[in-house]
């Protein structure tokens, strides 16, 4: 009977022991797949969003977001980013907007996680303007929620605004938000006004989230802290057995995501007991719009990444992340990174810019994986070309690994990086039938094809997946060329004399021939090789170096 006790308190304990650790096992389990999802798609914002402009999509919250990770992003990356902010504020002689002060505001949260000032972005205060309650507010409770998240990034104080018929502080920010509170505890775009829209006296999701964040320093006032335990309140009923929310009738990532995002703000565990539904998570819900090596999709329905709902979902594995990791929330900065001198990050020791001939939309590509290599290239003849451009993501490997360097490339694929060398965005029109408007490439061709680089086989076909030959490579870089500012014009007799060179010249299509000779005069391909092979797919190592030798020359690199 002892021994049968015994027995029994052993397994009782083994119990104890399994499931009291039930929860690190867990949490251990589910960092790992927020940590493996953040790096994939860190990766895959690098190389859609190549160039950061100033903006929305494609810019001010994907270098927010990258800097407030652990992923490591060459400092050339945010340097470029700047540049062009400093770029744009000297051009709307620092209004962002007239209207919508959010777009301060979010300016001022990407400033804050590079380590830039905004109050002297280009000789302007973009801190300013928050200090004008009434224009803050006009836009309606997104003008306070995020004036509140931008100061408070780093605590800046409410700038004094000369010209501001209301002078703003915080307390009537915070103030602002709290009379909108609707009846169910949540907020919306419009309830809590006069002017509500029909059907916005309801809580909608990403408001009431946004809302919270913005509250989240200021739960020391009762009145705050009462707000907010009601619209956790209102946000653990809203969400939806799976463990997901819904926006406007409609499961979306990106409301789960600004849940997760409001919860790391307030210092809530993703793992409240409020936040779980038949036992699905809030992070389980957004991992499964996550495509594995891509983005996020918008849907579950969808098959491709949405960016919108990409960069949201990033930034909700970053504030994942830094809960998980004990570090402060993701919008709370004063920890935040301090920009290092653009000169050290460049991978170059001299300044790029271009020729003075050349198109105002092309513009050099920054480094953003320094040191990026492949197993396949080493000791390669084009080894230093690879690099160079796999460094800027102007070309990627077959793997991540491995570039196979003597594989041949399709007509899609070297539009696509010829668009990617110049720094063009790809988002032209697409004109051929045989170029699906959802291909991946139909931005690129579509781009390549309105800067005239590439031509179709026929008025209406681009015969995307047919491999490039080599006098189509050289017609389509020396078109780039000419984009770029060199002078492509070569008179009949240089033509003949540069191509009769080599044995098999006979062989290449009158088109093309002034194409050629331009690349072999200017060393663009190599003159070394006996013949021309014009109609011979060419290799992937081959396009790489004509790339770098041009860019080269065009001061692109």
């Amino acid at each position: 009977m002892k021994q049968k006790k015994k027995s029994m308190l052993s397994i009782f304990l083994v119990l104890i022991m399994v499931f009291g650790n039930m929860t690190s096992i867990f949490a251990a389990t589910e960092k790992t797949s927020v940590n493996q999802a953040l790096t994939e798609t860190a990766k895959y914002l690098q190389q859609t969003v190549m160039d950061p402009q100033p903006g929305s999509i494609g810019g001010d919250w994907v270098v927010m977001a990258l800097a407030r990770s652990d992923y490591k992003v060459p400092q050339s990356y945010y340097d470029s980013y700047y540049t062009a902010l400093e770029k744009h504020v000297k051009e709307c002689k620092g209004i962002l907007h007239d209207k919508k002060y959010s777009d301060y505001s979010r300016t001022i949260i990407a400033l804050s996680a590079i380590g830039k000032d905004p109050a002297n972005v280009a000789g302007y205060n973009l801190l300013t303007p928050l200090g004008d309650f009434n224009k803050t507010i006009w836009q309606g409770i997104n003008g306070p929620i995020w004036a509140l998240i931008a100061l408070d990034s780093k605590n800046y104080p409410v700038p004094q605004n000369k010209d501001a018929e209301v002078q703003a502080t915080r307390d009537m920010y915070v103030n602002e938000i709290l009379k909108r509170q609707l009846a169910d505890g949540g907020f919306s775009l419009t309830g809590g006004t006069t002017g509500a829209a029909k059907g916005d006296e309801i809580a909608d999701t990403d408001i009431t989230a946004m809302a919270l964040q913005a509250l989240a320093k200021y739960q020391n006032r009762t009145d705050v802290k009462a707000a907010t335990e009601k619209a956790l309140a209102c946000l653990s009923k809203l969400q939806n057995e799976n463990g997901g929310f819904s926006s406007w009738g409609t499961v979306n990532s990106e409301s789960a995501d600004q849940v997760i995002v409001a919860l790391t703000e307030l210092g809530v565990s993703v793992d409240d007991s409020r936040f779980v539904k038949n036992g699905h998570t809030l992070v389980e819900n957004i991992l499964q719009f996550n495509i594995k090596g891509n983005g996020f999709k918008h849907i579950l329905s969808e098959t491709s990444a949405n960016q919108m709902a990409t960069e949201q979902g990033f930034y909700a594995l970053v504030s994942v992340q830094r809960q998980l990791d004990g570090k402060s929330s993701m919008y709370r900065m004063t920890d935040g990174k301090t920009a290092e001198a653009s000169t050290q990050a460049t991978g170059t020791d001299k300044t790029v810019s271009g020729l003075k001939d050349k198109n105002a939309d092309v513009k050099a590509m920054p480094v953003t994986k320094e040191g990026r290599t492949f197993t396949d290239i080493k000791g390669h003849k084009n080894q230093k070309a690879i690099e160079a451009l796999a460094s800027r993501s102007i070309i990627n490997g077959k793997t991540d690994t491995a570039f196979e360097p003597d594989a041949t490339m399709t007509r899609a694929e070297f539009a696509t990086i010829v668009v990617q060398a110049l720094g063009l965005t790809p988002k032209a029109d697409n004109v051929f039938k045989d170029v699906p408007d959802k291909a991946w490439y139909a931005g690129y061709v579509g781009t390549a094809y309105k800067y005239k680089i590439v031509s179709g086989i026929s008025a209406t076909d681009f015969n995307p997946n047919g491999s490039i030959t080599r006098q189509e490579a050289a017609s389509m870089v020396a078109r780039a060329a000419a984009l770029c500012g060199m002078n492509t014009n070569m008179d009949a007799a240089t033509i003949q004399n540069t191509l009769a060179q080599f044995t098999d010249y006979v062989d290449a299509a009158s088109w093309a021939n002034s194409a050629l000779a331009f690349c072999y005069s200017n060393d663009v391909l190599d003159k070394s090789d006996l013949t021309i092979s014009p109609k011979a797919p060419i290799k992937r190592c081959e396009i790489a170096e004509m790339l770098y030798r041009m860019l080269g020359k065009a001061d692109l690199m």
